[in-house]
């Protein structure tokens, strides 16, 4: 999987700049460069039809690359004053004893706001030193599950998290597919939101015929 593009919405204190941070960002940039498909292949290769593919299974193999690289996975831990937030994908601890987060999106762009909310305020109240949240362009979106958070909606909202009290570095990455091919298969869509959805959908549906 290739790397489109990248936009620093935060850079600001010392830690933010420091080797250890570049460091963990390169071992983010390596695991992303790991996502194949179809799996081995060394490239990814997308099936290009619209809303085909799904997202989760994407993932998979950056993940791995960061559990290798001493990345603690689904990581729970309170950002900020109140309640814990949702889990946080992948998490490194930074010697300064913040963590370095990192999320791949896998909902839609409400959830790309929430991740990059919780993440901006790790950075305020001192819990999060850097973070990079990797979602797909608009080129690579239109192939996946539909309404999945993409790089391009995000642009306007940008200046957003540029926030005084926070410090730290706070990344995009917008990851797109090597080639596209007719001939590979699908990704699955077994586990992402919209196949609950539908699945959760069809129970209904049978309880009611039953009753019926």
């Amino acid at each position: 999987m290739k790397i489109k593009a990248q936009k620093v919405l935060l850079n600001k204190g010392e830690e933010a700049a420091s080797p250890e941070v570049k460091a963990f960002l390169a071992e983010v940039e390596a695991g992303i460069r790991a996502v194949d498909w179809p799996l081995g292949t060394g490239r990814f290769v997308i099936y290009p039809v619209k809303q085909a593919n799904g997202v989760k299974p994407i993932k998979a193999a950056c993940m791995a690359h960061l559990k290798a690289h001493g990345w603690e996975l689904e990581k729970k831990f309170p950002v900020g004053s109140e309640r814990v937030a949702g889990p946080i994908d992948a998490v490194k601890k930074l010697s300064s004893g913040r963590f370095f987060a990192v999320e791949w999106e896998t909902g839609n762009i409400s959830s790309s706001h929430r991740s990059l909310n919780k993440m901006a305020l790790g950075m305020r109240t001192g819990k999060i030193g850097a973070a990079v949240l990797i979602l797909p362009t608009r080129a690579l979106y239109k192939f996946l599950t539909d309404r999945v958070g993409n790089f391009d909606e995000l642009v306007p909202y940008f200046s957003s998290w540029d926030h005084p009290d926070a410090s730290g570095l706070l990344v995009l990455v917008a990851i797109e597919h090597d080639a596209e091919d007719l001939g590979v298969p699908q990704i699955p869509k077994g586990t992402d939101g919209r196949s609950k959805r539908a699945r959760k959908k069809k129970r209904k549906k049978a309880i009611k015929k039953k009753l019926n």
